[in-house]
């Protein structure tokens, strides 16, 4: 499907970004795009299963709902995106707030291996 592929290549473009923000010591930027990397992977699998969401809590939950409750998908997974999300949430918005060079490089790392994992269900599901 045309939808999760488009999703898929703008998790992969926003996962580069994220790397380069890392490495311009803007982690605000970078944690914002590990967010939206795991957002999108998200969407890809809940699209693979013909659902989808109208906002981001909705599609947290929706992911949980469907790919931790059930066992497809590890429960820190499903914490990582809700995590994502949060730090998102203050890296954006609250004033007062950075977001520290060791909390950049653990949402960087959650990302990558968030795509992994999805990526891997995506594929069994091709298969």
């Amino acid at each position: 499907m045309k939808e999760i592929e488009d999703l898929i290549k703008k998790a992969q473009r926003f996962l580069r970004t994220a790397e380069i923000t890392l490495d311009d010591c803007d982690y605000d930027s970078c944690v914002s795009r590990c967010y939206y990397t795991m957002f999108f992977m998200a969407e890809a699998m809940l699209l693979s299963k013909g659902i989808s969401a109208s906002s981001h809590k909705g599609v947290i939950s929706l992911f949980g709902e469907h790919f931790i409750k059930t066992n497809i998908l590890k429960e820190e997974l499903g914490k990582a995106l809700r995590r994502a999300y949060d730090l998102r949430q203050k890296g954006d918005y609250a004033t007062g707030f950075t977001v520290s060079d060791r909390e950049a490089k653990k949402s960087l790392e959650t990302a990558k291996r968030f795509v992994a994992e999805a990526e891997k269900y995506l594929k069994s599901q091709t298969e």
